[in-house]
């Protein structure tokens, strides 16, 4: 036995998280039944509702997309925006694991794997994510030690970034930066520099793990190979080792 929420973001409807709240929010039945309690166990043979639809188990699915300006990372957009999803020719339920801004471009994961989605997203996993931010302002070394020992955002502190200066143009007063995180909350690194009075003029995530867009166009997808997904899912431990 399973807890329900594992179980609903296995069969690909939704992430674990979103998956919770789903349950909270009576949402989800299980055999006919509504289930609000987090800690409920199903069994294979269970029938699970979610929002009225009947879930069926998926053969698990990953891709990799480029992702361009102006799309919402997410699976459905209120406003009837395009979102990363509406880019992958499947019909088969996925959704992003993590966000990218609506104006933030590069390499994101989809997929209907939730044990997968929670092992990239967890912050105890460390899953390095590598951004190059063009800003307006030069870099300061105090800049670069406060990025790099954490900086305090939304009353928290930030954890340790690997940050280079990748070019600087005094004429236009901006600097090329390459910073690598692991947390990824919600605008986190637009808020990194607009904490040292820097604006974050383009931002495009070029990894994720060991995953690049270097061979996609904007816009561009694939399929992620066996050999990949295995690495992923042991990436924070063959880090370990190096």
């Amino acid at each position: 036995m399973e807890r329900l929420q594992k179980v609903i973001a296995n069969m690909g409807y939704t992430s674990r998280r979103k998956a919770e709240e789903l349950i909270k929010e009576k949402k989800v039945k299980v055999n006919g039944k509504i289930i609000d309690t987090l800690g409920y166990k199903v069994e294979d043979s269970d029938k699970i509702e979610v929002e009225g639809i009947l879930l069926e188990k998926e053969r698990k699915v990953y891709y990799l997309l480029n992702k361009p300006r102006g799309i919402i990372t997410s699976s459905k957009d209120e406003k009837s925006r395009k979102t990363v999803v509406d880019l992958i020719d499947t019909d088969i339920r996925i959704y992003p694991v993590g966000r990218l801004d609506y104006d933030t471009t590069g390499a994101i994961i989809l997929t209907n794997d939730g044990d997968l989605t929670n092992y990239l997203t967890h912050p105890k996993n460390e899953i390095e994510k590598v951004y190059v931010a063009k800003i307006n302002g030069l870099l300061t070394g105090n800049d670069l030690k406060r990025l790099k020992v954490g900086i305090e955002i939304d009353n928290y502190i930030t954890a340790p970034a690997k940050v280079k200066v990748k070019k600087i143009d005094r004429e236009k007063n901006s600097s090329i930066v390459q910073i690598i995180i692991h947390e990824g909350k919600n605008h986190e690194i637009k808020k990194m520099f607009e904490a040292l009075g820097h604006e974050v003029l383009k931002l495009k995530r070029e990894r994720i793990a060991f995953l690049t867009v270097d061979d996609l166009k904007s816009g561009e997808y694939r399929m992620l190979s066996h050999n990949e997904i295995k690495k992923l899912y042991s990436y924070n431990q063959n880090k370990n080792r190096q």
